[in-house]
């Protein structure tokens, strides 16, 4: 009878040990298929059984959380969702996150470990730690001017600090309210469809994932590479370039929109856009040093992240050398997100350091002590600083005397480079509005920002449309919120020497609407 015991005894633990060995199969091996399971709802209900972390702009929230009752409990919701929508994304129960919605998810939904006293142990217990906080670099004066200067247009905005790569704007229009998808019902899905069929795109981030042919914005670089490879000695003597310039080993001739551009000098070509010299300039230089030029800018560089993921700008590097001619005026092939443009703009008024656009100052937990910091980085040297500083100097004139006066701020140096870049099937449609330029205070050391804009409004005249009269005035506007800032920043700068017109109100100094300078013309 005792060995029919023992060997029953046996048998039991035997099952007992399997037992345990099956369950630590289960626990530790096969968990993460379990957990990513779509019949699985545990990990969904656990995720929104708390409040989400929010996103703060200027320290103040622009996100929250709402209590629905249901299995999935807290859903998503939004402050001024259209207007921060380019830079929160959304947050959704069904269809996911986007921008840093996503990108900072880990921190918004407590699952970061950075959130955690004790690490290990909450692996462990899978204790999720109330939702942090993401701090962004927007201005929200600057977001504001941006959304309403583009009004129901459609386009795009980036504002960028040129001594540290902060963004100071994203803006996107249309836009669309991110709240409207953050529940998981019948609503939620209508919205969704709706939003993804419209014409007009609401949803696509035109300032960081949408590309455009730049037109002649881009002969600022096409300028920095005639430069620095020495074609170009002195700004101010003849090109010997003819008007119209009959592309290489081709019967077609580009001609210009302005007089005056036959043997112009540098100077003159680019405070009045003249297409033929920079068209020329762009063979003269040679596709190698071109190319090797706007790489520098940031051009043909995958893996941007701010922390989202920003599509590549592009400059093709075989071409023929008609190509290449087109090229070198932001036509044929080239083309650029708003925000890479703004880069462009950010390095001229920096002395040639493109420094890393970052959009998260800083992350922090539920009770806003820091967990992670952003430090400014310089990502290269584009072009040297003699090149810079004659940049600067034709940037400047484009605004006092060429193209681009309607961009003027008295009190104020400001640059700029307009464009209009043709585009569609024979050049038949509509063309995009550029405008890219940096400001600084007279009494300040260093630019404030720097902005690029893209007006692509299928909706206006064609004639009306120019980086100088459509896209000009929203990069002013845009521009005075920041100079503002950073007078507030500096107390004894600019904000104390305002210029005649300006009136002190509660949030700063601000224009009169009356008596802008500038005569309106296209470009």
């Amino acid at each position: 009878m005792t060995r029919q015991i023992r060997w029953a005894a046996a048998f039991c633990l035997l099952l007992t040990v399997l037992l345990l060995l099956n369950a630590a199969r289960i626990q530790l091996v096969q968990s993460a298929t379990y957990d990513d399971n779509p019949a699985n709802r545990r990990k969904d209900i656990a995720r929104y059984a708390q409040p989400r972390g929010d996103i703060f702009v200027d320290g103040r929230p622009v996100t929250g959380s709402k209590d629905t009752g249901e299995q999935l409990r807290y859903e998503r919701t939004y402050k001024n969702g259209p207007l921060y929508a380019p830079v929160t994304g959304y947050a959704s129960q069904v269809y996911g996150s986007t921008f840093l919605e996503n990108t900072e998810d880990r921190i918004l939904s407590g699952t970061s470990p950075l959130l955690s006293p004790l690490p290990l142990i909450g692996d462990l217990t899978r204790e999720l730690e109330p939702g942090g906080q993401v701090h962004t670099t927007i201005v929200p004066q600057m977001q504001r001017a941006a959304y309403e200067g583009l009004g129901g247009k459609q386009g795009a905005v980036a504002a960028i600090e040129p001594a540290t790569g902060r963004i100071l704007a994203l803006v996107s229009t249309p836009s669309y309210d991110p709240e409207l998808l953050s529940g998981n019902g019948i609503r939620a899905a209508r919205d969704w469809s709706r939003l993804n069929s419209a014409a007009s795109k609401p949803m696509l981030n035109r300032a960081i994932r949408q590309t455009y042919p730049p037109g002649s914005a881009f002969k600022v670089v096409t300028a920095a590479a005639a430069l620095d490879a020495g074609v170009i000695g002195d700004v101010d003597a003849p090109t010997k370039s003819p008007d119209p310039y009959r592309l290489p080993g081709t019967s077609t001739s580009l001609g210009n929109e302005v007089e005056g551009c036959e043997n112009a000098s540098l100077r003159y070509a680019f405070t009045w856009s003249c297409n033929t010299v920079f068209a020329r300039l762009g063979v003269e230089v040679g596709l190698g040093s071109m190319a090797g030029t706007a790489q520098r800018f940031g051009f043909n560089t995958r893996g941007l992240r701010i922390p989202s993921p920003v599509a590549t700008s592009t400059f093709d590097t075989s071409m023929d050398q008609p190509q290449l001619a087109l090229s070198s005026i932001g036509q044929y092939d080239t083309r650029a997100t708003p925000l890479q443009m703004a880069m462009v703009a950010s390095a001229v008024a920096s002395g040639g350091d493109i420094k890393a656009p970052y959009l998260v100052d800083r992350t922090a937990d539920s009770s806003g002590d820091t967990v992670g910091l952003t430090q400014p980085r310089s990502l290269r040297q584009a072009f040297n600083p003699r090149t810079a500083a004659l940049l600067r100097e034709m940037m400047v004139e484009v605004v006092e005397k060429g193209t681009g006066r309607n961009a003027a701020i008295p009190g104020a140096v400001v640059g700029g480079k307009t464009g209009t870049a043709q585009h569609g099937f024979g050049n038949t449609g509509l063309p995009y509005a550029w405008f890219i330029s940096w400001a600084q205070a007279q009494d300040s050391a260093t630019p404030a920002v720097a902005v690029a804009v893209v007006v692509e409004d299928a909706s206006a005249v064609r004639d009306d449309i120019s980086g100088g009269g459509s896209a000009a005035p929203i990069a002013r506007a845009v521009m005075e919120a920041g100079l503002v800032r950073a007078a507030e920043r500096e107390p004894q700068g600019w904000q104390q020497q305002q210029p005649e017109g300006w009136q002190q109100q509660p949030q700063g100094w601000q224009r009169e609407q009356n008596g802008w300078p500038g005569a309106r013309g296209r470009r």
